[in-house]
């Protein structure tokens, strides 16, 4: 009897670990320096995959996406600009509606000028924090908000370096 118990648990654990882990929060590794320097390639995250079932992305978020020139590839960038925004970047600082946004987060170093761009409804402007060795909007295009898979939600690994991002 004590070891059907037992056994009952340990599978409802399982089974409410497997619904969470791969409905709601899934792991990922960041596999490039396009985040650095918040995120560097070898971090480990996890991923908030019903944030934008029932939010709106919004500027700041860091989010990860199928990405449109190959959807079995995912990416990590940071949401610049939403619907019916105006983005510009030029004199290496980004103007969203015409204002310079505060970047902290973003490593130093010059990327060329784009824009200005209004974001469309159904899109968003995402760029890499490391504007110099990043893949993102600037190349292939405004993202379509149907490819959002989720939110960074924690950086867990390695542990020295263990933050949750902003929520």
């Amino acid at each position: 009897m004590k070891k059907k118990w037992v056994f009952g648990i340990i599978a409802a654990v399982l089974l409410i670990g497997g619904v969470l882990r791969w409905g709601v929060w899934q792991p990922y590794l960041i596999p490039s320096p396009s985040m650095e320097p918040g995120m560097i390639p070898g971090d480990r995250i996890l991923v908030n995959r019903l944030a934008y079932r029932w939010w709106a992305p919004n500027r700041g978020d860091i989010i990860v996406f199928a990405f449109p020139m190959d959807t079995k590839r995912t990416f990590i960038k940071r949401v610049i600009a939403v619907e019916g925004e105006k983005v510009e970047l030029r004199d290496n600082k980004v103007f969203v509606n015409e204002k310079v946004i505060q970047e902290p987060y973003v490593k130093p170093g010059d990327y060329p000028p784009f824009g200005p761009e209004v974001v469309p409804e159904g899109k968003v402007f995402v760029l890499g924090d490391n504007r110099r060795q990043s893949e993102d909007s600037r190349e292939w295009g405004l993202l379509p908000k149907n490819y959002l898979l989720g939110k960074a939600w924690l950086l867990y690994y390695p542990f020295q370096r263990f933050r949750f991002f902003g929520q």
